[in-house]
């Protein structure tokens, strides 16, 4: 499009949409206090982050997720703008009288470029990709002479969805890449390609599903990082994980890894984002019906951010986000309220001698916090970990449990002493061998608790019985010794 005429749009007094003043306010793990964040589609503006994000209101309007923007240079401090890009309030066969999850892109003229989902149930086609035009990632003008959907073999189920656009310096054009199905009723990502983005050209099937199922594969990014290209995606059914792929080229063959997640299905939605030295995946945690533990997950919750770690050969890792842990550097006191069956090595350290259950329980957890420790098993024997909601009985109603006998660490939604004979609400595979040590770092904000284990892999839980009540430490028949336990906040 000819800048002269971008340039008279931008002009014009009726460009963009009139949000409301931008809040400020500290948080690890952000919501607005009122609304609650979905697919979110981090942008690195070269100063600070722009995560942009599909705002659930949950206040019954035919039309749903607006485009918000949450802004932060460290992933504590946040300004909130609410609405950038709303969805059609007055034409109930719209295009976008819902909006879905998409990107944004700076062109070589400094023009800012938003790519969504436009959705409507009553239409057909439902999904469509739409496209607006930014001067400063705030104020937004809705381009829809750019709107087109899929044709064949996208056609299947009616899915063509999340756009994420990039410039691809290795090819000199824009690439776009689409979550949709193909005529053998697969979930694909196709690749469009533009050197305007204006004009678009199917480039065919860039990653076709290869877990062994027809799901779609949502939200995906393609993103290079030293000296790998990463994609990554959401699976829609039956996971709920993101998952990635790694190639030498944008183009693949991308490799499936051994490890090709980074958390459970306590995350959603995580996509790529860089700055310019360090790679992310920003997605969100679930809250739950009625805010009750026991109650199923909703679509939408709270932002959660991951910091990715490169291994020599390319592979991937998380690990708590470096600029929130260094924020969190006042320590705070641990006094034990309790204890029973455990043995005090020191002020910060204990021991578990393997005989039945044995706790230190702690004082009431307020704010945001950072806790840190480290396990070392002496037997691979029994259970121990982390509990929470801790109740006059000593034990917790919500537990992290590392579980040597199974290999892995799970998030248990009943009471611990029931822990062996119930089944994980959500769980990560972590080898645990007898005698080595096993670092965590576990970050808490409100209801929400993000752990960290050991450089493999983030567990994300929702926990509406953690804030304002006591917490522990235990061990079910496990030899375990924990050292240098410390807990700090802002």
């Amino acid at each position: 499009m000819k800048k002269q005429i971008l340039a008279a749009m931008l002009a014009a007094s009726s460009f963009g949409f009139m949000n409301s003043p931008a809040l400020a306010y500290p948080s690890i793990f952000p919501d607005t206090g009122y609304s609650w964040v979905g697919d979110t589609m981090p942008y690195y503006d070269g100063e600070q982050f722009r995560i942009f994000y599909l705002e659930d209101m949950r206040d019954g309007d035919v039309g749903f997720h607006p485009w918000s923007l949450l802004t932060t240079k460290d992933f504590v401090d946040y300004q909130q703008d609410s609405m950038v890009i709303p969805y059609d309030t007055e034409n109930e066969f719209a295009k976008d009288s819902a909006l879905g999850t998409g990107s944004v892109v700076k062109d070589k003229d400094g023009l800012y470029h938003a790519f969504y989902t436009g959705f409507n149930w009553r239409s057909m086609p439902k999904e469509n990709i739409m496209h607006a035009v930014s001067r400063d990632l705030v104020s937004w003008q809705k381009l829809p002479e750019d709107t087109f959907h899929g044709s064949k073999p996208y056609i299947y189920d009616d899915t063509f969805r999340d756009p994420n656009v990039f410039y691809n310096a290795d090819y000199d054009e824009y690439w776009m890449l689409i979550t949709t199905r193909s005529k053998k009723a697969r979930g694909v990502i196709a690749r469009y390609t533009s050197k305007d983005l204006k004009h678009w050209e199917d480039k065919g099937i860039l990653f076709e599903n290869d877990m062994g199922s027809s799901a779609n594969m949502e939200c995906p990014t393609l993103v290079k990082y030293g000296d790998y290209w990463y994609l990554t995606f959401s699976d829609q059914w039956p996971s709920r994980v993101v998952h990635y792929r790694m190639a030498k080229d944008s183009k693949g063959p991308f490799v499936k890894p051994e490890r090709d997640y980074f958390d459970a299905s306590g995350f959603y939605a995580g996509k790529l984002a860089q700055d310019k030295e360090n790679l992310y995946l920003v997605g969100w945690t679930p809250t739950k019906a009625d805010k009750q533990d026991k109650k199923p997950t909703d679509w939408a919750g709270n932002l959660v951010a991951h910091q990715l770690k490169q291994h020599d050969d390319g592979t991937l890792y998380p690990v708590p986000v470096e600029k929130i842990t260094k924020q969190l550097r006042q320590d705070e006191k641990l006094v034990p309220i309790t204890q029973s069956g455990a043995v005090s090595v020191d002020a910060k350290s204990y021991r578990f001698e393997g005989k039945g259950f044995a706790n230190v329980v702690m004082p009431k957890i307020e704010g945001m916090r950072k806790i840190t420790g480290h396990f070392t098993p002496a037997g691979k024997q029994g259970t121990f970990g982390l509990m929470f909601q801790v109740g006059p009985n000593q034990t917790g109603a919500l537990n992290l449990v590392f579980d040597p006998s199974k290999q892995q660490v799970a998030f248990y939604n009943t009471d611990t002493a029931r822990i062996g004979k119930a089944k994980p609400e959500l769980a990560v595979p972590v080898r645990l061998q007898e005698g080595e040590r096993y670092d965590f770092t576990l970050l808490l904000d409100g209801t929400v608790a993000v752990l960290y284990i050991n450089d493999q892999m983030a567990l994300s839980t929702r926990m509406y019985g953690l804030p304002e009540h006591q917490w522990g430490i235990f061990s079910h028949d496990s030899q375990v010794v924990l050292t240098d336990l410390q807990s700090s906040t802002i």
